[in-house]
């Protein structure tokens, strides 16, 4: 499948895929979504590895697996107990017929010197010549053959991995691990360039974004400059109203002058009409100033109007230099990247790898295979967290009475903290000759 994409990985893509046994899937109560819900958690995580890297990794993790790489053969003892024969890379292992986990006793490869057999009868012959050889039977001779390749190729393959590495194989050893180092630069320089790409895919998007946003502004202040003329042309019009009126009230008041000067003059031709004319006179001196308090009243208005409409104007200005500025932005940001926006050219350096194959010591040798182990252990620590998390949430929806009795005694070594290689440790720590007495005994 390649690295995880979700627009490409949604859920579903793995309805036609036997991921697991059935027995597996049989002793949980969970059904084909929840179980492609939690290997899809797991596959997003690991992006940014090789195929190569990701089989690497599950054979790592697969090996710790109680049977892993054995083989099992039906055999008999002297006494003629059904047994079962284990083969591995570690040596051999008898079995009790109804457990293939436990081991009843191991013999490593390191402590076999030779391995024959005789039509049904299997020899084998100690490293420690002083030991008794022990010896096995079984009844068909195809399998036997089988068995016989098994442990020669296994034999092998252990003594090869323990002795020094030839000049040739350093060499390769070494072109390997150049080759490695190349590729793991070439990853982080493809990994830059698509942190790169993603980095300015999401610049354009936001440029794009505010873009829009200076267009949306730019509309929202050309619409106000609309509404700020149009309430300029009002108050404009307003302004010309209220001073035609203080002038037509000036009028009035200049004629109401006239008026009062009149009726005064006319006023001196009698007492009785003097009285009825300061009547008059009083009456038209309220009436003047009344309009001329109205007229000063007005003129004030149209003062206001006109700084109103002063304001108006300023405002319609402002509006307007805005609505340039806008422009000018939305201009500058024009949607598209500019061609300098991007790194075109991304220069790596990597310094030159050199070995050492001079040093053919053993104890280097058993360092260098420490050293392997630690780094493969913090490796895969955090997936050996997730798989215990994995563990431990689908406990629950176990089905007990489902459980095989391979299963039960798994449990069971489980809760023991016992494991493959604890058993095998323990087991050959014992000597030889008790081993081999156990296994007649059994």
């Amino acid at each position: 499948y390649g690295e995880y994409d979700p627009e490409v990985h949604k859920p579903g893509f793995l309805a036609e895929e036997e991921l697991l046994p059935k027995r597996v899937i049989n002793l949980y109560q969970m059904t084909a979504e929840m179980w492609e819900e939690r290997i899809t958690a797991c596959y997003a995580e690991h992006r940014g590895r090789t195929k190569d890297e990701a089989e690497m990794e599950y054979l790592k993790i697969a090996q710790d697996l109680d049977m892993y790489g054995i083989n099992y053969f039906l055999i008999r003892n002297k006494k003629g107990t059904d047994l079962l024969l284990g083969v591995d890379a570690l040596g051999l292992h008898i079995y009790e017929p109804e457990n293939k986990l436990t081991p009843k006793c191991s013999f490593p490869w390191n402590e076999i010197r030779n391995i024959s057999y005789s039509d049904k009868e299997f020899t084998i012959k100690p490293l420690d010549k002083k030991t008794n050889v022990f010896k096995f039977t079984s009844s068909r001779l195809r399998v036997n053959k089988l068995i016989l390749q098994l442990c020669i190729g296994n034999h092998d393959l252990f003594m090869r991995r323990r002795r020094v590495d030839s000049l040739e194989v350093q060499q390769m050893k070494a072109q390997a691990r150049e080759e490695r180092a190349r590729k793991q630069i070439e990853r982080q320089r493809l990994q830059r360039e698509k942190q790169l790409r993603e980095d300015a895919e999401r610049d354009r998007d936001e440029l794009e974004r505010r873009l829009i946003q200076l267009q949306d502004e730019a509309h929202m202040a050309n619409e106000a400059l609309l509404r700020s003329e149009q309430t300029a042309d009002l108050l404009a019009e307003k302004a010309q109203i209220a001073e035609e009126e203080a002038k037509l009230l000036a009028k009035k008041a200049a004629e109401a002058e006239t008026e009062m000067q009149r009726i005064k003059v006319t006023a001196m031709r009698g007492q009785e009409e003097r009285r009825i004319m300061e009547h008059k006179v009083l009456e038209a001196e309220k009436r003047a100033l009344k309009m001329a308090e109205e007229s000063e009243r007005r003129a004030k208005e149209a003062e206001q109007l006109k700084q109103d409409l002063q304001e108006a104007r300023d405002s319609e200005r402002r509006a307007k230099n805005k609505l340039v500025e806008f422009t000018s932005k939305a201009i500058y940001m024009s949607p598209g990247l500019p061609s300098d926006s991007v790194p075109q050219d991304l220069n790596f350096s990597r310094e030159n790898l050199s070995f050492d194959f001079k040093d053919t010591d053993m104890k280097r040798l058993s360092m260098e295979i420490e050293k392997e182990k630690v780094e493969y252990m913090e490796k895969s620590k955090h997936l050996q967290e997730q798989l215990n998390e994995l563990k431990t949430e689908i406990e629950s929806l176990k089905l007990k009475e489902r459980e095989s009795s391979l299963d039960i005694i798994h449990s069971q070594n489980t809760e023991q903290g016992t494991s493959k290689h604890s058993n095998f440790k323990k087991l050959t720590l014992q000597s030889t000759k008790s081993r081999v007495a156990f296994f007649e005994e059994l």
